[in-house]
């Protein structure tokens, strides 16, 4: 099978509080080794929003071994740099919302096209029969 060798997942964007509210967030992540490297799931956080601890909801033990950058080429978003010896740690911030950006399109439309592709694929072998799977398939 061509296509998916994995599922695509979309993350769901926040939409923009024009009213200056913020979302809180809470956002599970894994690290491997004791280190997590990578960007947070939403944009325009407030790095002194940011706080780490090793359970849900501020439980557990705050973590202070981190390093929040922001990328030159993407000023709305947040790379955080975790060191801790736990497998997850839960981080908490706010931001008043996500940029959409064309990566983000890009994404959505390749995950599209390779659908209608694996799609025409399946007709042509004869697996797909007026626009439903013929059974046993």
């Amino acid at each position: 099978m061509a296509y998916p060798t994995t599922i695509d997942h979309f993350p769901e964007k926040l939409n923009k509080k024009t009213d200056g509210t913020v979302y809180v967030v809470e956002e599970k992540i894994l690290l491997t080794k004791g280190v997590y490297d990578g960007l947070l799931a939403h944009d325009n956080i407030a790095v002194p929003t940011i706080r780490l601890f090793t359970g849900s909801r501020f439980t557990g033990d705050e973590v202070s071994n981190y390093v929040v950058s922001i990328p030159d080429d993407a000023p709305w978003q947040r790379h955080i740099k975790v060191f801790a010896s736990v497998p997850e740690v839960y981080v908490t911030y706010e931001t008043p919302g996500d940029t959409v950006e064309a990566d983000d399109v890009n994404f959505l439309q390749q995950a599209i096209t390779a659908t209608q592709t694996e799609m025409e694929r399946y007709k042509a072998d004869g697996l797909i029969d007026g626009g439903t799977f013929k059974k046993g398939v």
